[in-house]
């Protein structure tokens, strides 16, 4: 058990200065082990071994760096159940989202990168100019709870296949699975400084890793209040800054969809994990002649969103994560019902027969007006907001009237309709019609949602500088 360590230049160590903080089950609000917190004097040693490491690292062939990731994804794949079990119980997964949704995103994106890998043209000729693309160096990453190894991989892979040295500062709410994949990685064979780990806090370190003089790149998911910390923290050293950050995604339903079909999978789009997902389609936009049916829809497709026990087969909804978010979400509800909402099932409290553990009520509230608390903050929990409109010019204009602009989703019997929608849409991507899963699709976000793209061969350029070498050819 390496949960009291950090993982620098290659070995388990423990802290410079010993500080415990308990890991809590929200399903059952009790603590089940504890991590060592982590200061700028250890972010200060990790950074120093990256900064080491990197000369070598970067200078592996692209044949020895798709070997390696291809040794990570064959260890992670035989130590998966690990995962889903250390996923469910930190941050409340039920353990089917875990097994099917949650862990799987870890090779997902690390076998889409050494597809990518394998014919990345780094250098280009244009004209007599050679056009380099080269690691930036060494990598600060810190990343979230809410989907906790989907976004470690979405760093660390690429970081990986760039030829970067890196520093991880995960979540301290959710850090069991980060410490796993460190043991992953050393398995693996990453060589000693390339890949580093300190448990911690994001005021102690992870201000101190986005301020570091030695850190080229700053990588951050989680809130937009915290990541204009990080940016303002990385902004003395000029050191460039890639966030995914939140989200308050609409979900437009043209008047021509099967409403049956396309309010019952938003309900899904919403609810799953528990609303903790920054893309979540949280605002769903009806005609206004079809709220009376979409109402009746909704709320009895709410309703059978079983919460309770992560562990249960049963379950489909487990807890959010922590106190914090708990009373968040029970302030954001209540606000709903005071300013005049129509609650069409759930609201505030824990739902029936579970008196501890932060289990939301599914909620579902209609008739929103785009002015409302609930249609304009991002609540990360279980509750949908629906809107009404009259025209696809308004409701167009409504979507996007938010500081946030990660994912918006149109459905729409008729395509080009719904391109049309699209087309107009200031978010970093737009879904049409619930697609399946692209790994070759960016993903970021516009305003406040964030800046720069993870995933596939754009998470991978996020990490790569650019040179000239002009003169390479002779004249």
């Amino acid at each position: 058990m390496n949960n009291l360590k950090f993982y620098i230049d290659g070995a388990w160590v423990d802290p410079i200065t010993p500080k415990t903080l308990d890991v809590i089950d929200p399903s059952t609000e009790e603590a089940y082990t504890q991590i060592s917190m982590g200061s700028a004097a250890d972010i200060d040693r990790a950074v120093a071994a990256a900064k080491a490491a990197f000369p070598a690292f970067a200078a592996t062939s692209r044949a020895e760096r798709v070997a390696l990731l291809k040794r990570v994804v064959e260890i992670y794949e035989r130590r998966y159940e690990e995962f889903v079990q250390a996923i469910s119980q930190e941050m409340g997964a039920p353990v089917s989202l875990a097994r099917d949704a949650q862990a799987a995103m870890g090779p997902g994106h690390l076998r889409e990168l050494i597809r990518v890998l394998e014919t990345y043209e780094f250098e280009e000729m244009r004209g007599s100019t050679m056009i380099v693309r080269e690691p930036i160096g060494v990598c600060g990453l810190i990343t979230p709870w809410n989907w906790p190894i989907n976004q470690i991989a979405c760093k660390v892979g690429p970081a990986l296949a760039a030829g970067c040295t890196m520093v991880l500062k995960p979540s301290e709410i959710a850090p069991i699975d980060a410490l796993l994949i460190a043991e992953v990685l050393h398995e693996a064979g990453v060589p000693k400084g390339v890949f580093n780990l300190v448990n911690g806090d994001g005021p102690t370190a992870g201000a101190a890793l986005s301020a570091h003089p030695d850190v080229d790149m700053m990588s951050f998911t989680g809130s937009t209040r915290a990541g204009i910390q990080v940016a303002k923290a990385a902004a003395d050293t000029v050191k460039r800054v890639s966030q995914e950050l939140g989200g308050k995604s609409a979900n437009i339903l043209l008047a021509d969809v099967d409403f049956q079909k396309a309010v019952t999978k938003g309900i899904a789009g919403c609810f799953g994990n528990s609303g903790q997902s920054c893309n979540a389609p949280t605002r769903m936009f009806v005609p206004s002649s079809k709220m009376d049916d979409v109402k009746k829809i909704a709320k009895a497709a709410a309703e059978t969103y079983k919460v309770g026990d992560p562990r249960a087969a049963d379950t489909k909804l487990g807890p959010v994560v922590s106190q914090i978010q708990f009373d968040k979400i029970q302030d954001l509800i209540q606000s709903g019902i005071d300013e005049g909402a129509e609650l069409l099932t759930g609201g505030t409290g824990r739902p029936e027969g579970l008196n501890r553990g932060y289990f939301i009520r599914p909620t579902v509230f209609a008739n929103v007006k785009p002015s409302m608390r609930i249609a304009r903050e991002e609540i990360f929990g279980p509750v949908l907001a629906i809107l009404p409109y009259e025209t696809v010019d308004e409701v167009v204009a409504m979507a996007n009237d938010t500081v946030y602009g990660l994912s918006s989703y149109v459905q729409s019997a008729d395509l080009a309709a719904a391109r049309k929608v699209a087309a107009q849409m200031r978010a970093g991507d737009v879904r049409i019609n619930y697609p399946a899963w692209d790994w070759g699709a960016p993903f970021g976000g516009y305003k406040q949602s964030g800046n720069g793209r993870e995933y596939s061969a754009f998470g991978l350029e996020e990490f790569l500088e650019t040179k000239a070498i002009i003169g390479y050819a002779a004249a």
